[in-house]
């Protein structure tokens, strides 16, 4: 057998996107030389051009190539790599991968698979727990998954009630039981359940946990070498989750004492020495009000929030990676560990959180993240990134780091503040909310607070001033384009109609510019000045009404993006357009707004289906997606079956309504000379 440790100087990242790129970063700081792996999608992705080489393993999708080991061990062999660090996700956790690894003689950067099959199948880690006294929930993690049992421990164990995949993490698979009474019920929600593991996993057991209310999500980073040596460093609350998934982390976590720090380190190094657990590893808790902890759930590889432990300890935990990976012993020992500040970790998603959400894909045409003192990026974007459909939504983070929670918090919201991402929706807005919200503020933290919080939040909506600032600039940008500015200063004042549309609502304004004024913009009952005084075709620099405000603005043939005033959307111009005369009100068509895959389907041809009634599933990126209906009457069409892969606009179904909607008249299309 080989060993599970030794030299490399050559090292294979077996990932893609911010973790390959964050990995390389400290593996050519230790002089090592390293090997990027790509999949088609991902072939002018920034970590192939930071790497010293690149080997393409195969088509976009994961299970073609980031998930197929084959191809990775041939990639170590065609670039003569050694070792292989698996960053997060993908095989990061698959003992099978860590295995072929050992046996090909390649060093695997992260535990043992006698480790990961101990400690990263959920069941088998809580008998674990169990055995050696560390607190664990009271539940049933048995190897009997047949329906009954499940649905009869339930029972047994009372609600409220989660159930959760026993192979798997990031909120896949997981479902909370408010009435084990009803055995239908309890049957559904164990069938769904099932059903998203075996679709993210391959493996469908489940396992049944009593829910704490009010409890938080509080992690232990451990550490372990091959000679014996054991620590943590400390923990991380990651409470602010949204279905289940995390948004925002940070170190430490409030309201953690040292002696709690202690009992909470000293039981999560005791389950990593029982399994000779090697490298970088997380226990998760759940911490009760009372501050009683119990264990969860064990992650065999680094995090992604790990940078927030990065920041508040000073240490560099790739680098600690690497070098237990070869053999050294751990650099520092417990009572060596300082703590010092705060920092809080947010993740830059892209998806439409206001609406579901749903993921985007596409191009971003332009993305900006000011640099300020204690803020550190971690991202996989080049100037133009194309996000695919296959993988994470996640395109970015974002970690403050302070004097104490309130500076890194203060930091943070000013990071995020400034960045701007056009060309696809992300949850910046979103996660601006989250670090507003009065329960963040005052670290009155549990796993459900943003659930409880964030239904009545609203996506920030356009205003009189964003409205006039997009046709402003759009005109002044088209001029220039067709050479008519010139024209401007020679001719009298003149008025232009324009119909904007920006997230589905038209917009009637009339602009009046000439000489060397102020565009004066009429947008209903206001009206607005705008003067462009800098504009480098992307920054730019506003005067609205006697105040200058920075701005950033793409502009197309057809339309646009503009970030400013708090608001980041795209606009089209439909002034050329005819008015849209569809019937108003909710339309009984139901079409993808998502890549993905139909994975569930709940109604037939000719099923009369209620508003709000579930529909059908789609997955996408590593999520299931419940579509509703979004009216009541009956199913005339299925347009697409189970397992079928659909796009964005893909009609899924049409519904007749039982009571069509009045056409609501529109006033006629104002011309607009720009689009001549």
């Amino acid at each position: 057998m080989a060993s599970d440790t030794g030299a490399f100087d050559t090292l294979l990242v077996a990932n893609r996107g911010e973790i390959a790129c964050r990995v390389m970063r400290t593996a050519r700081a230790m002089g090592l030389r390293t090997v990027a792996v790509y999949s088609e999608a991902d072939r002018h992705a920034r970590h192939v051009g930071l790497a010293d080489t690149a080997v393409p393993i195969g088509a976009a999708p994961a299970r073609d190539s980031y998930l197929n080991a084959p191809r990775l061990l041939d990639a170590c062999r065609l670039s003569g790599a050694q070792a292989v660090h698996p960053g997060y996700g993908f095989l990061s956790e698959n003992a099978g991968f860590a295995r072929a690894c050992r046996e090909a003689g390649i060093v695997f950067v992260g535990p043992p698979p006698e480790a990961i099959e101990a400690l990263g199948n959920k069941s088998a880690a809580k008998q674990l727990a169990e055995r050696i006294g560390v607190p664990c929930l009271p539940g049933y993690c048995g190897a009997d998954q047949d329906l009954d049992t499940l649905v009869d421990h339930a029972r047994r164990v009372g609600a409220p009630l989660m159930i959760k995949a026993a192979a798997g993490g990031g909120g896949r698979g997981m479902r909370r039981c408010d009435d084990v009474g009803d055995a239908q019920a309890v049957r559904s929600l164990l069938e769904a359940a099932r059903s998203e593991a075996q679709a993210s996993f391959g493996d469908g057991d489940l396992l049944l946990e009593r829910l704490v209310e009010e409890a938080r999500h509080v992690e232990v980073q451990v550490f372990g070498d091959a000679h014996g040596h054991y620590l943590h460093l400390g923990e991380r609350d990651c409470s602010t989750q949204r279905r289940n998934q995390k948004i925002l982390e940070e170190a430490p976590a409030p309201g953690v004492s040292a002696a709690l720090r202690a009992c909470m380190g000293d039981a999560a190094v005791r389950l990593a020495r029982e399994v000779g657990y090697l490298g970088a590893g997380t226990i998760e808790f759940l911490l009760g009000p009372d501050h009683a902890f119990h264990f969860l759930e064990m992650n065999t590889r680094l995090q992604v929030e790990h940078p927030v432990t990065e920041a508040v300890t000073g240490l560099d935990l790739v680098e600690w990676q690497l070098r237990v990976a070869r053999g050294e012993p751990l650099p520092l020992a417990q009572q060596a560990i300082r703590w010092q500040g705060h920092a809080i970790e947010a993740r830059l998603c892209a998806e439409d959180a206001f609406a579901g959400f749903v993921p985007q894909t596409g191009r971003i045409d332009a993305w900006h993240v000011p640099e300020l003192d204690g803020v550190r990026l971690d991202h996989g974007l080049v100037a133009r990134p194309e996000i695919p459909p296959h993988y994470d939504s996640m395109v970015a983070k974002l970690i403050a780091h302070g004097g104490d929670r309130a500076e890194a918090l203060q930091r943070l919201r000013a990071a995020l503040t400034g960045t701007s991402v056009l060309g696809v929706t992300t949850n910046r807005d979103y996660l601006l909310a989250c670090l507003g919200a009065e329960p963040f503020m005052q670290a009155r933290l549990s796993t459900r607070w943003l659930a409880l919080a964030s239904p009545a939040w609203q996506a920030p909506r356009p205003d009189a001033r964003w409205l006039a600032a997009a046709a402003a600039v759009r005109l002044v940008r088209r001029s220039a384009q067709h050479g008519v500015l010139a024209r401007w200063s020679s001719c009298a004042s003149r008025t232009t109609p324009v119909r904007l549309s920006v997230a589905g609502d038209a917009h009637v304004l009339r602009l009046t510019y000439g000489a060397d004024s102020p565009i004066r913009v009429q947008v209903g009952d206001a009206e607005v000045a705008v003067t462009i005084e800098r504009d480098d075709g992307l920054a730019c620099d506003l005067l609205v009404d006697g105040r200058v405000l920075p701005a950033r603005a793409l502009t197309t043939r057809t339309g646009g993006w503009l970030d400013a005033f708090g608001v980041c959307s795209a606009f089209e111009d439909l002034s050329d357009a005819a008015p849209d005369r569809s019937v108003r009100g909710a339309s009984g068509t139901v079409a993808s707004g998502m890549h993905g895959q139909l994975v569930r389907l709940a109604i037939g041809t000719g099923q009369r289906v209620e508003r709000g009634e579930f529909l059908l599933a789609i997955e996408a990126m590593k999520m299931e997606h419940r579509i509703e209906s979004p009216i009541t009457g009956i199913v005339v069409e299925i347009g697409a079956t189970v397992g079928t892969q659909v796009s964005p606009g893909r009609v899924l179904l049409r519904i007749e309504p039982e009571a069509a909607p009045v056409p609501a008249a529109e006033p006629p299309a104002a011309e607009s000379p720009l689009n001549a």
